[in-house]
């Protein structure tokens, strides 16, 4: 109802019947209570004027309401006196955060405006002329002036909230509860608040200790924001009281190395000696609390990770974890989460995994210019909801700054606040200054009970200032001197705290320095260690580990018996289970495809490949847009009753499972759930975990993840993952996007045999590259799989295979088209290709008798690169005078660059390699149909033309 509505008795006439009388209800309800009402309707009875509600309560029947018929005017300026003081005490809810003290520096000017009593009509003397309960249900207080000063107190001092966007009416009424009820309550007690000083302490004089001792080095001091360590603390001691077994953080460098030392315990002497370059893998400590893994390239201090064990208490083992992080700041959120929502999973039985929400919690610390500014935040915080994805609130802690490396806030975001974002989320917000350890104690307590109570995201924007420039060699008064001026003033909060607490009698001076001294002795013990480290001959060059080959020795065949078995298992759905009628059609076709004459295509090879996994015990994780039916509409693992619209998963019933399989539809996002799989890899490394892109090229959109995480991510920290990512990738005159998946920017990256690039051509190939993967997750040679996956290739009848390739046959890196007895002494000419290009020249190849001349290899594996299977066909051929790879893509894309000097390098009688395929072009492929198929066929024409000398289009 619009302030219009109300002119003129217009008001009434909007209403009749039972709408009137539940108008009249609630009308009856705001006059006794306003708060009894919900907000809208409290809303519309707040913009009526004395006339509108003078004219309104005089319509309602004594034997309704009891109201006299003429209420005097005393009484109407009393209720609107009710009506604007609780107008006055939502808006200190909802905008006391404008008026507080947040911000240590200073340097912001409150705004008093929405608590001024002249905007609502009222004055002191009016609020003492009502009970304070109007205001506020916890205060405990005589009059609403009493209440109003404590409302302000409570939220304009130094922690301000906002939860206003939180639309639960439950947790809105629970966060004001606790809020206004627990403000006076005592429950920071002494001890902690000592405890809290210690802390710190240790984190500014480590600090500083570094600061004096490794000069000019970037360390990203945490000094501005030095009470995060302790809100930390808290929360990981609140969670483990909630049966948290893991907890798992996920940061950037801002602040790094004080968590590491503090938080995780990591010895003094391993930081100070990666200061001074020495070797540090002997400072481990043998008890096996502290967890290290370490690449052989390794990585800079400020980005490594660590695993604590923390010491039992109550018979509760709990392990906290900081995550390995590149500089690309808030990426390592979505692995963090991925970490989690493993140690969540129960994958022991079949079905989907048990989620157990208590298990662990994850703890993410962004930066203030990062969190508005990077987009895989929101990509993250999305998934905080989601079935596949959700790990039941992750508390989130915004390490502010209020400016990035140089740019100040205004040219950073386009909103008040670096956490504005969450609001979109509602995700409870509380801002505080971390100039006042107490109300950052407070923030944790409350962000801690939140999430145990609710499973739900908490935010902390914790607010301070960066004492140095952006690290420890940049000079902040070149840009910001009017901020810097104001900091080289400023008091640290250790200092700050410590006279606080000399003022309550709570320590005293000699105390005080007495703990000083105390941290500064074992700063100095740890650095005498370090010092005697010989850093002689330390140098060499990082070489990586040599890896023994195991997967020749996986035995990947299964009995056709037990594959029969399975597919009959996976056809058997309940009898009152409609399956769309097309679909059952479909499927049904699948029934004799293990007989002798039958053939099984790419999705029934997978389907088989899955379940014959889980029966060997091995968790199954697949996710992607579409992943359920397949974008192809070839998958089909989870069915929908067409009249019911139930779901049913036949995996999920097989005799032999012996493991949980989930499959999830995730939302429309790359960045962010690629690093969620790579994360639950990581922590879950016996699962087999796969993502599927809905076409290859959508893996453009997380490139910072395969570039930081999984290409490099055991060279530099010693992490293994085995996750497989299925790009489908091949040409079929549809464009530009969708055909290329971009396999030159993985075999770019490949080296050190840290991923696997397949390109298959053959269902069976599917299935053993599949049960091989599964069988190495445990193996120490266990490597992430990256497979260019079909398109049209999923129906095409040549990439089908029988069933005795599947229970004979095994993964072979390299397949020959012809593998009847030929005289090889014609063969003149040899074709490599890849993928679906060498289903195309199959399809030329119909007359075996017309190519004598002819052997096509196809390189179902192009790294690790097959060089001792193509030495030895080269070598059959003695009368070799032409090696052709033939590629669809352009000639500066596909897999041309990585496997032109290879084959060079095997090539015998001084053969070099030439390129058939399309020129080189800054676009994938052709937006036209027909221009797509001229230029297939004159690469086809090229590769099978015996009189041609070369390739096609080599520009």
């Amino acid at each position: 109802m619009e302030r219009r509505d109300l002119e003129k008795g217009a008001f009434l006439n909007n209403f009749s019947g039972p709408n009137l009388g539940y108008l009249i209800d609630q009308f009856e309800r705001y006059i006794k209570e306003p708060l009894s009402v919900e907000v809208d309707m409290r809303e519309l009875f707040e913009q009526m004027n004395e006339e509108d509600f003078s004219a309104f309560a005089k319509t309602i029947p004594k034997s309704v309401s009891g109201l006299d018929r003429t209420i005097s005017a005393s009484e109407l300026t009393q209720q609107r006196k009710i009506i604007a003081a609780v107008k006055l005490a939502d808006n200190i809810r909802t905008y006391g955060h404008l008026a507080a003290n947040i911000y240590p520096l200073g340097n912001h000017k409150p705004d008093q405006t929405h608590f001024e009593l002249g905007n609502y009509g009222l004055s002191e003397e009016d609020l003492n002329t009502l009970p304070a309960e109007i205001l506020c249900s916890y205060c405990d207080l005589a009059t609403a002036l009493d209440a109003y000063r404590f409302l302000k107190d409570v939220y304009t001092k130094s922690i301000a909230y906002e939860f206003d966007h939180v639309h639960a009416v439950e947790e809105k009424n629970w966060l004001i509860e606790k809020i206004e009820a627990g403000r006076n309550s005592p429950f920071i007690s002494e001890n902690k608040r000592l405890k809290t000083l210690k802390r710190l302490y240790e984190v500014e004089e480590f600090e500083r200790f570094l600061h004096k001792t490794f000069v000019g080095q970037k360390r990203f001091s945490i000094e501005g924001l030095d009470v995060m360590v302790p809100i930390i603390d808290e929360i990981i001691s609140d969670a483990i009281k909630n049966g948290a077994e893991y907890l798992n953080i996920g940061m950037a460098h801002r602040g790094r190395l004080n968590v590491l030392a503090h938080v995780l315990g990591k010895p003094y002497e391993m930081i100070f000696a990666e200061f001074q370059h020495a070797p540090n893998k002997e400072l481990v400590p043998s008890e096996g609390s502290i967890g290290i893994n370490f690449g052989w390239t390794g990585d800079v201090k400020y980005h490594l990770g660590l695993n604590r064990q923390l010491p039992v208490e109550n018979s509760v083992k709990a392990k906290v974890s900081l995550a390995n992080n590149p500089s690309h700041l808030e990426y390592v959120g979505a692995v963090v989460e991925g970490f989690t929502r493993a140690a969540q999973d129960d994958r022991n039985k079949p079905g989907y995994p048990n989620e157990n929400s208590k298990a662990a919690l994850a703890i993410l610390i962004h930066g203030d210019a990062a969190f508005p500014g990077e987009g895989i935040v929101a990509e993250t915080l999305n998934l905080s909801r989601l079935k596949g994805y959700r790990t039941s609130g992750t508390i989130h802690i915004i390490a502010n700054n209020t400016i990035g490396f140089t740019t100040e806030s205004e040219d950073s975001r386009s909103t008040r606040y670096a956490s504005d974002l969450a609001k979109g989320f509602e995700i409870p917000i509380i801002h505080v200054n971390a100039d006042d350890p107490d109300a950052c104690m407070k923030a944790a307590f409350l962000a801690a009970e939140y999430r145990a109570v609710f499973q739900k995201d908490f935010l902390i924007d914790l607010v301070g200032y960066r004492r140095y420039g952006h690290n420890e060699m940049d000079e902040p008064m070149t840009t910001s001197p009017q901020m810097y001026t104001i900091i080289q003033g400023h008091p640290t909060v250790k200092e700050i705290y410590t006279k606080s607490l000399k003022n309550e009698g709570i320590i005293t001076e000699s105390d005080a320095a007495g703990m000083e001294n105390e941290i500064k002795e074992k700063l100095d013990a740890a650095f005498r260690k370090v010092s005697l480290i010989s850093k002689d001959g330390e140098v060499k060059v990082p070489e990586p580990p040599v890896f023994i080959k195991e997967e020749a020795s996986i035995i990947t065949n299964v009995p056709l018996e037990k594959l029969q078995k399975i597919n009959n298992e996976l056809l058997a759905w309940p009898k009152d289970f409609n399956v769309f009628n097309k679909l059952e059609k479909i499927l049904n076709r699948r029934a004799e495809a293990l007989n002798e004459n039958g053939k099984v295509d790419w999705a029934l090879a997978e389907a088989l490949a899955f379940a014959t996994i889980l029966a060997d015990g091995t968790p199954i994780r697949l996710s992607g847009q579409d992943s359920e039916r397949g974008t192809f509409a070839q998958r089909n693992l989870v069915l929908h009753d067409s009249k019911t619209g139930a779901a049913f998963l036949p995996l999920h019933l097989l005799s032999d499972g012996n493991a949980s399989f989930a499959v999830y539809n995730s939302p429309l996002t790359e960045a962010a759930v690629v690093g969620f799989e790579y994360g639950y890899t990581i922590f879950s490394p016996e699962t087999l975990v796969i993502w599927e892109a809905q076409y290859g090229d959508f893996a453009n959109a997380a490139q910072v993840i395969f570039d930081q995480f999984i290409a490099a991510g055991m060279a530099k920290w010693g992490q293994k993952s085995g996750l497989v990512l299925l790009l489908p990738h091949g040409y079929e005159g549809q464009g530009p996007e969708h055909s290329s998946g971009r396999l030159e920017r993985f075999l770019q990256s490949a080296a050190e045999k840290n991923w696997t690039i397949a390109n298959l051509s053959s269902a069976a190939q599917y299935f053993h590259i599949l049960r091989r993967q599964a069988a190495m997750l445990t193996k120490k040679e266990v490597r992430p799989l990256i497979i260019m996956a079909p398109k049209s290739l999923l129906r095409n009848p040549l990439v089908s295979s029988s069933g005795l390739e599947l229970s004979e046959g095994e993964f072979k890196p390299v397949l020959e088209q012809f593998t009847s007895a030929r005289d090889h002494k014609k063969i003149a000419r040899v074709v490599l290709c890849s993928g679906k290009v060498a289903i195309d020249i199959a399809e030329q190849l119909k007359e075996e008798s017309q190519y004598d001349w002819l052997q096509v290899l196809r390189l179902e594996e192009i790294y690790p690169f097959p060089t001792t299977i193509l030495e030895e066909i080269f070598g059959r051929y003695k009368n070799l005078k032409e090696i052709f790879w033939v590629q669809e893509e352009p000639k500066n894309m596909g897999a041309w660059n990585f496997v032109e000097p290879r084959i060079n390098g095997i090539a015998p009688n001084g053969i070099r390699v030439e390129f058939a395929g399309r020129r080189r072009r800054s676009s994938p492929a052709e937006g036209e149909p027909n221009v797509h198929k001229l230029g297939q066929s004159k690469i086809l024409h090229a590769a099978l033309s015996r009189n041609e000398q070369g390739g096609v289009n080599n520009g």
